[in-house]
């Protein structure tokens, strides 16, 4: 018996595309040579770039923090059930051995409650993976509505028409040249927010 361990990462694969509501013209002059990813300067002309979904999740401190503290949960509800399962089974054995030598009435009373502590266990291992699910649901909602949130901010500052997202193995983009690669601007921002946000919280905390 143990409780369903928590995987992040997947809820997010797809979690990086959209659109801009205007457009934006090239200034006069503006430059179309390429960059590379390092840099992540894109031309003023390109409309179309993508994020690198792989490395957004590797550096993002926010997902890193959250994937850190819902594998704690889930490894010390693991141990908690895990020991309750234990103890119900040393349980059982016991009736096993002595079981022989009780009444019927005894024998019917210890199994009616052997059977109810088994559904209490089951049940408690239910509603623990469902709590956790929903609480990674929760946390990757939080998590896709922040790069939403920057990527429509980004798109009309620099008129991107669309953002894609790239993740090797499991994209629709066969190839994509380092010119259009945002990763390391959008990861930029958005640990730079979430530092400010963690340090609000730390100060709030101390209040």
């Amino acid at each position: 018996m143990k409780v369903t361990k928590i995987v992040l990462g997947v809820a997010v694969a797809a979690a990086f595309f959209t659109a801009c509501n205007q457009e934006q013209k090239p200034k006069a002059g503006a430059t179309t040579a390429a960059t590379t990813s390092n840099d992540s300067t894109v031309a003023a002309g390109e409309k179309i770039v993508y994020v690198n979904s792989d490395s957004l999740l590797a550096n993002y401190g926010y997902f890193k923090d959250v994937r850190t503290r819902l594998e704690g949960k889930s490894k010390k509800a693991e141990a908690d059930l895990r020991s309750k399962a234990e103890a119900f089974q040393q349980e059982v054995g016991r009736y096993q051995q002595t079981g022989q030598g009780m009444t019927n009435e005894q024998r019917a009373s210890t199994e009616q409650r052997l059977a109810q502590k088994q559904q209490q266990l089951q049940a408690l291992n239910q509603s623990t993976s469902s709590a956790l699910a929903n609480e990674e649901s929760e946390e990757m909602k939080k998590i896709y509505d922040n790069v939403e949130t920057y990527l429509k901010k980004l798109s009309e500052e620099k008129g991107y028409k669309m953002v894609l997202t790239y993740s090797r193995g499991n994209s629709a983009i066969l190839y994509g040249d380092n010119s259009l690669d945002i990763t390391h601007e959008v990861l930029a921002a958005l640990n730079e927010q979430y530092k400010t946000e963690k340090a609000d919280t730390t100060k709030a905390k101390k209040k």
